[in-house]
């Protein structure tokens, strides 16, 4: 696995991934639907998977003596990795946000611990749509992105409308640090947990399918 996890590095990794991690620093952007800069992220997953598609990556991977099941475990490793890098920036450019002086986003969460959270259930609820999709046919990478993004476009528009309508997010959420910040502990928590089974559970989905399917 650690060789398969290097040569996803060498081999997959899209030019534009690095260019969507950085779009963490969009935490600094006053009034920005801030959700959306994880949905950048999956682009970048996406340019990786229509790349590997375009250069016969997953044919010539199966060539190599490892199991299919392997060839899943490593691309989702590789997600991980993207995921906890951007998470750490994000949590940088936060605090970064408070320092320069925190103002309340008119357009979704503050940039805060429970943006943090909002990261971690989008990624873990992002993982059983796409993944389990694409390991389906491989060959079909659009229709797997379209159906994240859909899911993407109603996580974003949730969050506005909920920081709006739901009181607990209104009121205890959507608020600067440090305000509330048990509350908000718990729900990163909680959200890390959904993370954690949410992508298990898209791993071990996609692992079976793949290995029922027959590549052409």
């Amino acid at each position: 696995m650690k060789n398969l996890l290097k040569k996803e590095l060498s081999l997959c990794l899209h030019p534009s991934t690095p260019l969507m991690l950085a779009l963490s620093a969009l935490a600094l952007v006053p009034n920005y639907p801030l959700s959306l800069i994880y949905f950048y992220l999956t682009l970048g997953l996406f340019f990786i998977c229509l790349s590997g598609r375009e250069n016969q990556d997953v044919v010539y991977t199966m060539t190599l003596p490892i199991a299919r099941r392997d060839l899943v475990g490593a691309r989702f490793l590789l997600t991980l990795l993207l995921e906890l890098v951007q998470m750490l920036l994000c949590f940088g450019f936060i605090q970064l946000h408070r320092i320069l002086g925190s103002t309340p986003n008119a357009a979704g969460m503050d940039a805060n611990l429970a943006l943090l959270g909002e990261g971690f259930l989008f990624f873990g609820l992002y993982h059983l749509v796409f993944f389990p999709s694409y390991y389906r046919d491989v060959n079909k990478v659009g229709v797997s992105f379209v159906k994240g993004a859909v899911f993407a476009a109603v996580f974003v528009t949730a969050d506005i409308v909920g920081c709006y309508a739901v009181p607990f997010m209104r009121d205890v959420l959507d608020t600067p640090d440090p305000q509330h910040r048990g509350a908000k502990l718990v729900f990163l928590a909680v959200s890390v947990l959904v993370y954690a089974a949410g992508t298990l559970l898209a791993l071990r989905i996609s692992q079976r399918r793949f290995e029922r399917l027959d590549i052409r």
